[in-house]
């Protein structure tokens, strides 16, 4: 059960509505995570916000969903492992290749070292070295291109830490964690 009220849609202040309108707009539905951050419209502006400029980024769909599994691997989210893994999908990647970035993997070498790059940022608290950076450019990364992957694992952090602490009820087909990962 959520330790927070999911607010309804349909019964909620004119604020609250406008932004949940449009979500529900992209997704078909309102998922859970909405209802929840709708407690308080300002983080429920920003997050959606946040969400609709990143998906207009130079990193492209595919690898923002891929970073987000990753990152939601590494913090045990399972909402946001579920989700992610169907906007992969959605947005072109192959259920193998959204199971390989769960364990931080990828076959492309750009993919893998922008996954790498986020699992390193996340396990350290953003903590990482020069190498790092270089290993980024050293396949085709530039500043753009870094700064935006920091903003998806900030994102996600978010994201997860809300599914994870506020215990947000799954409303997106199951994905297992992976022990191993």
């Amino acid at each position: 059960m959520t330790r927070v009220q999911l607010i309804n849609p349909a019964d909620t202040t004119a604020n609250r509505q406008a932004v949940l309108t449009q979500i529900h707009g992209a997704f078909g539905a309102t998922p859970n995570m909405f209802k929840a951050v709708a407690n308080s419209p300002a983080a429920l502006q920003s997050m959606w916000g946040a969400f609709g400029a990143l998906g207009k980024g130079v990193l492209g769909a595919k690898l923002g969903e891929q970073i987000a599994v990753a990152v939601a691997q590494r913090n045990q989210c399972e909402y946001c492992l579920a989700a992610h893994t169907v906007l992969g999908k959605g947005a072109g990647a192959t259920a193998q290749e959204m199971a390989a970035a769960q364990a931080g993997q990828s076959t492309d070498p750009k993919t893998a070292a922008a996954l790498r790059f986020a699992l390193q940022v996340v396990a350290n608290r953003a903590q990482i070295t020069a190498d790092d950076v270089a290993a980024l450019r050293a396949v085709g990364f530039d500043d753009e291109h870094i700064v935006e992957i920091m903003a998806h694992v900030a994102l996600n952090l978010f994201t997860n830490y809300i599914n994870v602490a506020l215990e947000v009820p799954l409303d997106f087909p199951k994905v297992a964690l992976n022990p191993a990962a």
